[in-house]
């Protein structure tokens, strides 16, 4: 069952034994595979000397057999058993220090929750400006912790006993009184939520240890979910959907702030540029604030996001500020060196659930940028300029974000492709539900505004015989149309035809001008939309739950280029099905020797979720591949080297704390330092109480496919990063190195 060494090598353009190699930018994003058997024969002994040979780091054991653990046929036996634990576990000689947890001063707010995208910026020998994102606030145990971590009370009780009588409904504090006490408890909360997501840039200095730290100083700030309410800091934006924000009469909702803009949420991933700025991306901004529009790009009323709270998100948290949704979801430029930028929202780049940015800047050419919609059936879209760079080094760069066109790709199954304009004059042709694995796509709906779920072929067919073009589905002048389009995106791209994916959440390019997408998903949803089945399969011909990654080629490697080809891989899964033994592929990068690293992002409710022999649910049917991703453990960090004698293996570099996501891959210039977040420790269960763990069993299967169970011992909730009995758990950005100083590679 395992993946060809030869075919993952191929798939990436490297040979085995190649001495060089074309070296790969920091941004680029890739997928293991478990291509190789190494191990498998030997003693343990040869196979970890082996391995040490020709790997720089001797591989941590995770929870399942893998080709690369050094171990072979003695699985059975090492696997037998097998303790989680709280902490970010590394191989032997590396440690790492803590950079800053949430909490924590900065500027004149805090450290964020939930940290993700890092960046660092180095302004001189060792020295930097590290810019973070703080996506959003996993409301149990945030709840839970905020007191002993902030110093500060919140009204708890009150907001759960009025979110008791609202019920299914919500509290729409926005129709509220301001003297209304409901209101006051709904806005504080929502106060501080919103303070604790957004952007952070903060200063780092290292010692001659190689630890880096903190040094607070001038560049220092937040741009937090409030930035502009009460402060006057506003962020700003260009592009199209400027003339819609400053329409004097609106179809829908008006905040009256014309092209002023209250803060950033939801910042997930993200970029940098070759002139030093940096994107952060607004992905899953449809939880803080309404997703539909009108037919003109005006928000709806805040009412449609009501405030409520679920098991991992505090939803409509905008509502009680009245903040207008069509300003959410864009893609947010930020200058580190600047300490009074606060960040610009580029509208030609589209709104959707931006995840990651890839920026081709070549000289003589124009600007391309590329960036995925992380929601199931997001699409991938490519921004091109009007204007040529000139000096990919020049910060007047960020002008071309000004002026250029918006492209949704659009794959067909014989691996070519075109881009699809997202314009006016772009006929609509929807694909039809049929061919998505949740047999769904949704539309635009008009006249009412927002959108319809189209489940029959007819349905969609209906649809393309009402409406000829994407201006027949939006209103306004010339360019308040565009902008209405960029504002409505996802919905646009769906209506023009463009291919609906399996959660592309990172675009990475390869110096060659080859781009790398990560799709972490390819499971349906019911609500938000599916893969596209003819593209996003797995091995069965049906929908694929743990991952692919994606590589496509422009014609001509031209960054303006309009058709393109691509080719994909799947990589996720377990070893004795074709996997790398790792589930839903996320952030990749690529350090200075070609290897790739990457992190996974499974859902917190699925770690260590046991799995019984035989691998039935209650009822005798086989479980889900979505409910088979405990055997997986926590989520965890991976390198696979593309060049030598080990090109094409998956190593596992270690793994994070209960329930969290480690997220944000940065290597420092001299590759001795590997910053990570480390996002939502102890999400579900809160913070581990007097050590607790319990025993639960997993229907383990060798890498010939034999079964065997493993014991496991399961800590219960989170005490990282103080890891002393009963701490509070934090998310924290942390940076790891080699104990005696050298390179990690």
């Amino acid at each position: 069952m395992f993946l060809k060494r030869r075919d993952f090598l191929a798939f990436l353009g490297a040979t085995a034994g190649a001495a060089t190699l074309t070296v790969w930018k920091k941004s680029d994003l890739m997928q293991p595979s478990p291509l190789a058997t190494l191990g498998l024969g030997l003693d343990a002994g040869k196979a970890e000397a082996a391995i040490a040979h020709t790997v720089p780091f001797q591989p941590v054991q995770g929870t399942l057999p893998i080709p690369t653990d050094g171990i072979g046929q003695a699985a059975t036996t090492a696997y037998r058993t097998f303790q989680v634990q709280d902490d970010v576990v590394l191989p032997p000689g590396f440690t790492y220090d803590v950079v800053a947890t949430w909490g924590d001063r900065l500027g004149d707010s805090r450290v964020g929750y939930n940290n993700d995208f890092l960046a660092l910026l180095e302004t001189g020998p060792n020295q930097g400006l590290l810019t973070v994102n703080f996506e959003y606030v996993s409301p149990d145990v945030w709840m839970e912790t905020y007191g002993a971590v902030i110093g500060e009370s919140l009204p708890v009780a009150e907001l759960k006993a009025a979110l008791a009588v609202a019920g299914d409904r919500g509290i729409n504090a926005f129709a509220l009184s301001e003297n209304d006490r409901t209101k006051s408890v709904v806005r504080a909360v929502c106060e501080a939520a919103m303070t604790d997501v957004g952007i952070g840039v903060m200063a780092l200095e290292r010692t001659p240890e190689g630890r880096w730290l903190r040094k607070p100083g001038s560049v220092d700030r937040r741009v937090t979910g409030l930035s502009g309410l009460t402060d006057g800091r506003y962020l700003k934006a260009t592009g199209p959907a400027v003339a819609v924000f400053m329409k004097a009469s609106k179809q829908g909702y008006d905040d009256r702030l014309g092209a002023r803009i209250i803060g950033t949420c939801n910042n997930c991933a993200g970029g940098t540029t070759p002139w030093g700025t940096t994107f952060s991306a607004e992905e899953n901004f449809q939880n803080f604030v309404p997703e539909a529009v009108h037919a003109d790009g005006s928000a709806f009323d805040p009412s449609a996001a009501p405030f409520k709270i679920d098991t991992e998100d505090m939803l409509g948290l905008g509502n009680v500020f009245g903040l207008a949704g069509n300003k959410y979801g864009w893609m947010v430029e930020i200058d580190p060196t600047n300490p009074n930028d606060y960040g610009t929202k580029h509208t030609w780049l589209g709104r959707f659930r931006h995840e990651a940015i890839a920026v081709r800047a070549e000289a003589g050419k124009p600007l391309a940028c590329y960036s995925g919609c992380d929601r199931r059936g997001g699409h991938l879209y490519k921004f091109v300029s009007t204007e040529t760079v000139r000096n990919p080094q020049d910060k007047g760069n960020s002008r071309l974000f000004s002026q250029g066109m918006l492209y949704a790709a659009k794959f067909n199954p014989d691996g070519t492709g075109r881009w699809i304009a997202l314009k006016p004059d772009t006929l609509v042709n929807p694909d039809l539900p049929s061919v998505h694995a949740g047999g769904m796509i949704p539309l635009p709906k008009r006249p009412d505004g927002g959108f319809f779920r189209a489940t029959k072929d007819e349905e969609a067919i209906a649809f393309r015989q009402q409406f000829r073009t994407l201006g027949d589905l939006y209103t306004g002048s010339a360019i308040e149309q565009q902008g209405a389009i960029l504002i409505d995106a996802h919905f646009a791209a769906n209506a023009a035809g463009a291919t609906c994916t399996a959660r592309p959440e990172d675009a990475d390019l390869r110096p060659d001008g080859t781009l790398f997408i990560a799709f972490t998903s390819g499971s349906p949803s019911s609500s938000d939309g599916s893969p596209d089945l003819r593209i996003f399969r797995g091995p069965d011909g049906k929908a694929y739950e743990h991952g692919w990654l994606m590589k496509l080629m422009e014609d001509g490697k031209d960054p303006a280029a309009m058709t393109f080809r691509w080719a994909m891989l799947a990589m996720g899964g377990e070893p004795a099905e074709g996997g790398a033994g790792f589930s839903n592929p996320d952030n990749l990068l690529f350090d200075a020797k070609g290897n790739l690293w990457m992190v996974t992002d499974m859902s917190s409710d699925k770690h260590n979720r046991a799995v019984p022999a035989g691998r039935l649910d209650k009822e005798g049917k086989p479980l889900s591949q979505s409910n088979l991703r405990g055997l997986f453990g926590n989520n965890s960090v991976w390198m696979i080297p593309t060049q030598g004698p080990q090109a094409g293996n998956a190593y596992l570099f270690g793994y994070g704390p209960m329930e969290c996501e480690i997220c944000g891959p940065w290597l420092s210039r001299d590759q001795k330092t590997l910053f990570l977040a480390v996002q939502h420790p102890g999400e579900l269960n809160g913070t581990r109480r007097d050590m607790a763990q319990e025993i639960r069993f997993f229907a383990l299967r060798t890498l010939s496919g034999e079964e065997f169970l493993q014991s496991r011992q399961v800590p219960i909730g989170s005490n990282w990063p103080g890891r002393a009995p009963n701490d509070p758990p934090k998310p924290a950005v942390i940076a790891v190195r080699r104990v005696d100083g050298g390179a990690i590679v």
